[in-house]
């Protein structure tokens, strides 16, 4: 592998991932262009609401792609398979239960995060609409996550594309033509998921690199399969409730400094989630190879994707970061137009700067760890950094309000990296052990 080849695997798929964060990035700017901050707001907390219940599910996606890319680099037909079929069952049940259970998570989630009055009343609008599309959104992160791991990577970025011009042209016709407001912005991303969803079932059929037969009862809930599967998507859900955790604390401690202060939080927290997509990219190709390495048994692969996991995370952090320092005042425009938040965001616009030099290692080596479905790593290492965040947070804001709550937001990241990159020598020993026979063998030819 080169890097040319790596960059071939990775560029499309950071076209693809820079997809998900358009949903809530398109979302926010089409509101901020409103003359009123709340309706930001209340965007603003209805995503922190969906971001909770879907990412706590985001091993759906993320371990389906690193199953599946093994089954690929082994070519077993049976396990790829299997690799859509068990979690798309949870994904269908999950779903449904958050519908059944919409009314308990809206009071619950009101009452962490007590947002103002009117923003309240609309982030309410905006959580009743989009809750009915619960199991689609769930099913989209299985079959994108498939489709990655079966090297379908032109037909998960069209899928995601389609899905996000969608957005875009239904969020402008719902908000600008019949000035629907926040309920606009609701209607336009479920009908992009319900769509998404159908034509992702469409591109498996088409694409699978497998005869498709539905597995037997047998082979479906095979014990020690769903043991392993079970183990990695336990290890996610408790990284990602770490995760939303943080999130949950940071907004409502902005909420608390006022509805400007919440506003400017949003549209920088939305070019955050951008940048840490754009990351992400790299993270999905590096599972993807790292996946096929152990599939194949390939200790070289493997190593090689290391390298270029670290090379990669240094050039592109220093990239993004000169982009968003030199074209803030353009990006800070396309969110919002009011004066006001537009001078918050200012005022706090060094702390994304310095983000994607302090996060990128860690996201990019999520992916490493995924794509060798090893979550007990991945869960440690955010809970530590979960830990130094705490400390951050309930040190720092009492002395500097909004900015001691960026600085800690920046802690948690560079917490990230660090722990997680101090678990790869470990890996690199359990994956590709010294002693092993293999090994033997490989070094004596």
């Amino acid at each position: 592998m080169t890097h040319r080849s790596y960059l071939a695997l990775a560029i499309p798929l950071i076209i693809s991932t820079l997809t998900t964060p358009l949903l809530g990035a398109v979302d926010t700017a089409v509101v901020g262009q409103l003359p009123d901050p709340a309706y930001i707001g209340a965007v603003a907390i209805g995503a922190i609401i969906y971001n909770t219940m879907y990412w706590l599910f985001g091993f759906l996606r993320v371990s389906t792609s690193g199953f599946a890319a093994q089954a690929y680099g082994a070519n077993d037909d049976t396990q790829g398979i299997l690799a859509l079929t068990r979690p798309f069952v949870i994904a269908s049940v999950v779903g449904i239960s958050m519908i059944l259970l919409q009314r308990p998570i809206e009071v619950l989630s009101f009452t962490l995060i007590h947002p103002e009055p009117e923003v309240r009343a609309l982030a309410s609008d905006y959580f009743n609409i989009r809750i009915w599309g619960a199991p689609f959104t769930l099913m989209n992160y299985v079959i994108l996550g498939w489709l990655m791991g079966m090297s379908k990577i032109k037909v998960s970025l069209m899928l995601q594309v389609c899905m996000n011009l969608l957005n875009i042209v239904l969020d402008l016709l719902f908000v600008y033509v019949f000035a629907w407001g926040v309920s606009g912005v609701a209607f336009a991303t479920l009908l992009s998921e319900v769509t998404a969803f159908l034509l992702g079932i469409l591109c498996i059929w088409r694409a699978s690199p497998f005869v498709f037969k539905v597995p037997p009862l047998k082979e479906l809930v095979e014990i020690a399969s769903l043991k392993q599967m079970m183990s990695v998507n336990r290890d996610l859900f408790i990284r990602t409730l770490c995760l939303l955790t943080v999130f949950n604390l940071f907004t409502a401690k902005g909420a608390s400094f006022g509805t400007e202060v919440l506003a400017a939080n949003a549209v920088l927290i939305q070019i955050h989630y951008i940048m840490a997509y754009f990351f992400d990219g790299f993270a999905n190709a590096s599972s993807i190879i790292v996946g096929k390495a152990i599939g194949s048994r390939n200790e070289q692969l493997f190593k090689k994707v290391l390298t270029f996991s670290w090379q990669w995370g240094i050039i592109s952090s220093v990239i993004v970061s000169c982009i968003y320092y030199l074209g803030k005042d353009y990006f800070i425009l396309l969110f919002t137009r009011i004066p006001s938040v537009i001078d918050l965001i200012n005022n706090y616009s060094i702390w994304i700067t310095l983000y994607p030099l302090i996060a990128s290692f860690g996201l990019i080596l999520y992916g490493v760890f995924t794509g060798a479905t090893k979550g007990v790593p991945i869960r440690n290492s955010m809970i530590m950094a979960l830990t130094v965040y705490l400390i951050a947070q309930f040190t720092l804001v009492p002395h500097y309000n909004n900015h001691g709550l960026w600085a800690a937001f920046l802690i948690f990241s560079l917490g990230r990296s660090v722990f997680l990159a101090i678990f790869i020598p470990k890996l690199t020993r359990t994956l590709f052990p010294q002693d092993s026979i293999e090994y033997v063998k490989a070094k004596s030819i």
